[in-house]
């Protein structure tokens, strides 16, 4: 079977060339890719901004898709073939402690990922390992599955917070993470959700995703101590400061973010006076993924409110420049066939 996939090279420099899909082998799935995602570390990869250990050129770009099962090799189970799936990025070990203890993006073997180091889902087809596959329902829209990899990181900083109903909640950030947040919180019924953005204009695909309130930063500066959790998915500068800061004591914290300028200190002194717990997010574990996919195919998950562009894959370039230049008009785009 023939198609199209984008290489990256090295650093600034992006080509699409004709591919063969590769025969699974044994323990492996061939994936007919139907969508793929952008997110801002597919242009890290392409501008050279990644740090050197967690890329690996040449590079075909995509740990965010969704597609169907076109074939499998030795030791996986034939039913697979035809089923909509998404999978895990990480190719972990499976046998270290980390692996043992459920937290597979934690695994001790070096850095290993789809779309990183893998040839990824820019392609019109992409063979992975099965372990890694999430089965949808037949049926499933596919198109907003290719938003479920965000999904999961956002479903692992809502598991650890562990939202009672009845509490205050907030997310700082207004992007991809930050409104699947809002709607895996809104499932737990909390008292308020309150959604922090850097600047008016999201108000309304905030409420559409659960948000009782919208308030941009320095706004949220007048509601320190009002919040049981809150989940910072900015990845500013500051933020996880601000985070720190507009829980109450005692409560919770997940942070995702990674800033590209150095990171505002925290202050010791009010974490451990004020008793609040910091949790982190680097990816997300089976776990996380299996409960952001069960929440997908509940309907309480609905990634599709955040796709803003689409694209062909021969327009890559295109959408990678309309992710830079046009961030603040666009949440999600997606490559199609």
């Amino acid at each position: 079977m023939n198609g199209l996939s984008v290489v990256i090279p090295e650093p600034g420099d992006l080509r699409l060339v004709p591919t063969e899909a590769q025969a699974p082998g044994p323990g492996e799935a061939l994936v007919k890719v139907a969508h793929s995602g952008i997110c801002g570390s597919d242009r890290d990869v392409y501008t050279g901004t990644r740090p050197s250990g967690f890329v690996r050129y040449p590079v075909t770009p995509g740990h965010e898709w969704s597609g169907t099962v076109e074939a499998v090799g030795d030791d996986v189970d034939p039913a697979l073939v035809g089923k909509p799936v998404v999978g895990e990025g990480f190719r972990n070990c499976q046998v270290c402690p980390a692996c043992r203890r459920g937290d597979a993006n934690l695994c001790a073997a070096d850095y290993d990922e789809t779309g990183f180091t893998r040839p990824g889902a820019w392609s019109s087809f992409l063979t992975l390992p099965a372990r890694l596959l999430h089965v949808l329902p037949d049926g499933a829209d596919l198109r907003a599955a290719a938003v479920l990899e965000p999904a999961a990181c956002a479903a692992a900083a809502c598991l650890k917070l562990a939202v009672s109903p009845g509490e205050r909640v907030a997310v700082i950030g207004g992007g991809s993470l930050g409104l699947l947040s809002a709607q895996l919180l809104a499932a737990s019924s909390p008292a308020e959700l309150t959604l922090v953005h850097s600047r008016p204009g999201r108000e309304e695909l905030a409420a559409a995703c659960g948000a009782t309130s919208y308030v941009t930063s320095p706004q949220a500066e007048e509601l320190t101590g009002r919040f049981d959790a809150v989940i910072e998915a900015a990845g500013a500068s500051g933020c996880a400061d601000l985070a720190t800061r507009l829980v109450r004591r005692g409560g919770r914290v997940a942070l995702t973010g990674i800033p590209e300028r150095d990171e505002q200190p925290l202050s010791s002194a009010h974490l451990v006076l004020s008793e609040v717990t910091v949790h982190t997010v680097f990816g997300a574990s089976p776990r996380a993924w299996n409960h952001a996919v069960r929440a997908f195919a509940a309907g309480v998950l609905q990634p599709e409110k955040l796709i803003s562009r689409q694209f062909s894959i021969t327009e890559a370039a295109e959408a990678l420049r309309v992710l830079s230049t046009e961030r603040d008009d666009v949440v999600k785009i997606l490559l199609g066939p």
